[in-house]
């Protein structure tokens, strides 16, 4: 008995050291941007301290400045607001009727949809250009949209058509006797149920968009309709990089995904478990 409380002793040890281990390999280069932020150019080059000397704060104003972040910033707001909310509004009734309606070629279109996944993105960048130039989308916003739209409907297809799946046919049946039409039934019942599924999904197309930047490089020629993270290019020159500002920069950029998503982290674990692992 004594061995075997050891043994368990032993072992939750080692997890709960390999975890902090990770823990701290992922926090750590989170807290040297928020230091180096705070830092002078000659500090981040001569001296190594976790901590800055004298904390600049006047960096994140400089960044916000010198790189424009305003409009940028407006920018990625739009992209990201308007690019999850078609994202989860069109998986969600496309999932919805996969799951639950049956018509020919179900499971063939659905299996093609989702191949879509194995194609890898760079390499649909001279095919996508080519078509935004003949309809002619190239820099514009539609243009971009669509290209996060399109990017975002195959993981979220799969994600929700597991959860629809899961969910009891007996109040659909139920609802159904009541008179509510088959859009009532996604729209009032389906679509609260499978809300941890759909935190899941805003919070990752969350990140996809708002830290994109290859994509927009390649739509749009436009500075004024660049995401955020055309303004960090700012601060990369040829021969030098304003290592402080950029740090800032990084940290303004990251701060709005932040807070995203400690607004839906009680989601998160209850929509993988019940919808993007079933099935």
């Amino acid at each position: 008995m004594n061995l075997f409380k050891a043994k368990k002793i032993l072992t939750s040890s080692i997890t709960h050291i390999i975890l902090i281990a990770v823990a701290v390999t992922c926090i750590f280069p989170v807290f040297w941007m928020l230091s180096s932020s705070l830092k002078t150019q000659e500090e981040i080059f001569t001296k190594m301290a976790l901590f800055p000397e004298t904390w600049q704060w006047g960096n994140y104003v400089e960044a916000f400045v010198k790189a424009e972040f305003g409009i940028y910033f407006l920018n990625s707001v739009f992209y990201t607001v308007v690019g999850v909310s078609c994202i989860v509004f069109i998986t969600s009734l496309a999932a919805y009727g996969f799951a639950r309606l049956e018509f020919w070629g179900k499971n063939f279109f659905f299996y093609l949809l989702i191949s879509t996944l194995l194609i890898p993105i760079p390499g649909i960048f001279v095919p996508l250009y080519l078509l935004l130039k003949k309809l002619t989308l190239l820099d514009t916003r539609t243009g971009l949209l669509l290209c996060y739209i399109s990017g975002g409907l195959a993981f979220g297809l799969f994600v929700l058509r597991s959860f629809f799946e899961e969910l009891p046919k007996e109040i659909e049946e139920a609802a159904l006797i009541d008179g509510c039409s088959r859009f009532g039934i996604y729209w009032r019942i389906a679509l609260p149920l499978a809300k941890p599924a759909i935190a899941t999904l805003v919070i990752l197309n969350c990140l996809t968009i708002w830290n994109e930047f290859l994509m927009a490089l390649v739509v749009l020629q436009d500075k004024a309709k660049m995401p955020i993270q055309r303004g960090l290019m700012v601060f990369q020159g040829t021969f030098i990089t304003d290592y402080p500002l950029l740090m800032a920069g990084l940290t303004i950029a990251t701060i709005p995904i932040l807070i995203v998503y400690l607004l839906m982290q009680k989601h998160i674990v209850k929509g993988i478990a019940a919808g993007a692992l079933k099935g």
